[in-house]
């Protein structure tokens, strides 16, 4: 096995909820990962503010997925 070092700030250290400076690679990976999900969901939610989408109501968002599905299938 091998082993690397990889230097982050106390600030990051704090942010990604970390309790040990030893992790294996698969316990860092999960961790970027759900943090890397997490700001991606806060940019589509201010994104869907920010254009109107957040008020959709669920049939206009199933007719807008049917209005985009029916669109793709017409054009293979």
């Amino acid at each position: 096995m091998r082993t690397i070092n990889i230097d982050i700030s106390d600030l990051e250290f704090q942010k990604f909820g970390l309790k040990t400076d030893r992790l294996s690679f698969s316990d860092l990976v999960d961790i970027t990962g759900r943090e890397l999900s997490r700001q991606n969901l806060a940019k589509m939610v201010e994104l869907a503010e920010r254009y109107g989408l957040s008020n959709m109501t669920m049939d206009q968002i199933t007719n807008e997925v049917k209005a985009v599905r029916n669109s793709n299938a017409a054009h293979p």
